[in-house]
C-alpha cells in the first residue's frame, strides 16, 4: 500500500481526533515502518489495519465507521490533489472512471500498486452498480470514497451494501439516484 495513504490517514486522525491521540496510536502500535511514511513508498496495509484498529480502541469508534470516515476524507484530498479526475458531470460518470482512468493512471506512475478492482454494471441511467473486490477486505473504505464522491459531486444518491463473499473480500454497492 502506498505511503500516501498512510500520510493521509494520520492526517485524518489528527484532524478528526487531535494530534495527542494520533500519536499515542502510532505509539502503541507495531509497525514495521515505525509509524513514518514517505508518500511513493510502499507498505504493508496491515500497518494500517493494526492503527485503526488501535485508534478505534483509543476514540472508542468501531473500526468500520472509521473507515468509512477515512474514505470520505481521502476522497476530498484526493478532489484538491487531482483535480483532473474529477472532471466529470456526475458522480457516476467519475465512480465508473475509476478503474479505467484513474487506476491506470495510478499504475503509470506506480506501477507496484496493488489497487483494488471494480466491476461495473449500468442497469440504468439512475442506477450503478460497482463490485469492489480486494484481498485487504477494505469495502469500508471504499464505501467511504463513494460517500465522499457523492457530496463532492452535490447528488441525491441512496447505496446499498451487499457482501457477496469474504476471501478475496467482493462487495456490491448498489447506487440509485434519488429524485430530486
Amino acid at each position: 500500500m502506498k505511503g500516501l495513504l498512510f500520510i493521509e490517514f494520520i492526517d485524518f486522525v489528527e484532524s478528526r481526533f487531535g494530534r495527542t491521540l494520533g500519536d499515542d496510536m502510532i505509539a502503541s502500535c507495531t509497525l514495521a515502518s515505525g509509524g513514518a511514511y514517505a508518500a511513493t513508498g510502499t507498505y504493508d496495509h496491515d500497518e494500517l489495519v493494526q492503527m485503526v484498529g488501535r485508534l478505534s480502541t483509543l476514540s472508542a469508534r468501531p473500526t468500520a465507521e472509521l473507515l468509512r470516515g477515512f474514505g470520505s476524507h481521502l476522497l476530498i484530498r484526493f478532489a484538491a490533489e487531482f483535480p483532473t479526475f474529477f472532471r466529470h458531470t456526475s458522480v457516476f460518470d467519475f465512480l465508473a472512471s475509476i478503474e479505467g482512468s484513474v487506476h491506470e493512471e495510478v499504475r503509470k506512475l506506480y506501477p507496484d500498486a496493488e489497487l483494488p478492482s471494480f466491476t461495473y454494471e449500468r442497469p440504468s441511467s439512475d442506477r450503478l452498480v460497482m463490485i469492489y473486490q480486494s484481498h485487504r477486505a477494505l469495502a469500508d473504505l471504499a464505501e467511504g470514497l463513494i460517500y465522499g464522491a457523492i457530496a463532492h459531486f452535490g447528488e441525491a444518491v441512496q447505496v446499498q451494501r451487499d457482501e457477496l463473499s469474504s476471501n478475496p473480500q467482493t462487495t456490491r454497492f448498489t447506487l440509485t439516484r434519488l429524485p430530486e
